[in-house]
């Protein structure tokens, strides 16, 4: 009888202790090890659930924060706050419902300037990131004579595309390869530099230990420094996608025949402001698409660097 009691005073105790946090001991019993840890692990699991719940909410909140920024600027927009405020004619900033009454009504010439202008801007991207990617690659096992050959790279970022164009016109003529031409040269500087940063900033102690393995150059670029600098890849890709839509349209404004940015130029000087900002309307759409394609890619490929690069 006397075990009886003792045992429904301690399970007592030990609920009391749970409710209070299971801080407090009684003076006639104490939390044994297993109970103590489980009301730890259900505290921690209370406190996880708390964390990912507002993580969830702070995510819809981030989502929807641009979305409904978007719209007050098109609604601000449409009520011409912005003519009012620079002092703007109907005709010198078209209201949105134009532009969009615009694209409706030219969408088959807007697709097919907007297919020119994207293998522009792809062909570009993809030559550009490719021989900046193998310039860095060579440096990297070079890094003594590479540093300052990238270095010297660096500088192309710094030629304006306005006089680039028109001596790619003049090398490769009037052709769709003189545009992809530009967009390489300006792209090519930001891979090289991007990617032999991340091959080359590898932490002395990971590299002695391959290096006191017997491992030679290229299994410690296979093994080490290609997926340490995986992220300043695509960081490097990213970078060239947001500037090679720039160096298709400005190509275009010299010498072309099609695209967005000739289209543009050409609706400009005919005072067609709707269909000319329809060219950047859908100019900005084709780089946000293919801008996102390569976060996909990002977060596809190298899954470990999402929390780090997450937007």
């Amino acid at each position: 009888m006397n075990d009886h009691v003792w045992k429904h005073r301690n399970k007592e105790d030990r609920v009391t202790a749970a409710v209070s946090g299971g801080t407090s001991m009684s003076s006639s019993a104490m939390i044994t090890p297993t109970s103590a840890s489980r009301i730890q692990e259900q505290q921690g699991q209370a406190e996880e659930k708390q964390s990912t719940r507002r993580l969830r909410g702070g995510s819809i909140v981030g989502r929807l924060l641009p979305a409904v920024a978007g719209l007050v600027f098109l609604l601000l927009w449409l009520l011409g706050v912005f003519h009012f405020m620079f002092s703007l004619e109907i005709y010198q900033l078209p209201v949105p419902s134009s532009i969009a009454i615009s694209i409706k009504e030219n969408a088959e010439m807007l697709f097919r300037y907007a297919m020119y202008s994207g293998t522009e801007m792809l062909g570009g991207f993809l030559l550009g990131s490719s021989l900046g990617a193998l310039a860095a690659i060579v440096a990297c096992f070079f890094p003594t004579s590479g540093k300052a050959a990238v270095a010297v790279m660096s500088a192309l970022n710094a030629i304006p595309i306005v006089a680039l164009a028109p001596i790619m016109n003049n090398w490769f003529g009037d052709g769709i390869w003189s545009r992809i031409a530009v967009v390489a040269v300006i792209t090519m500087a930001a891979m090289a530099v991007s990617l032999f940063k991340g091959l080359t900033s590898i932490q002395p102690q990971y590299h002695e230990l391959l290096g006191g393995l017997a491992a030679s150059k290229m299994q410690i670029f296979i093994k080490l420094r290609l997926p340490h600098a995986l992220p300043a890849l695509f960081a490097g890709l990213k970078i060239n996608m947001s500037t090679s839509i720039i160096g298709a349209i400005v190509g275009e404004f010299f010498i072309a025949s099609q695209g967005l940015g000739y289209l543009l130029s050409d609706q400009i000087r005919l005072a067609n402001m709707p269909l000319a900002w329809s060219c950047i309307v859908i100019a900005a759409v084709l780089g946000i698409v293919l801008y996102e394609a390569v976060v996909l890619a990002e977060k596809r490929l190298i899954p470990w660097s999402r929390v780090r690069t997450d937007h």
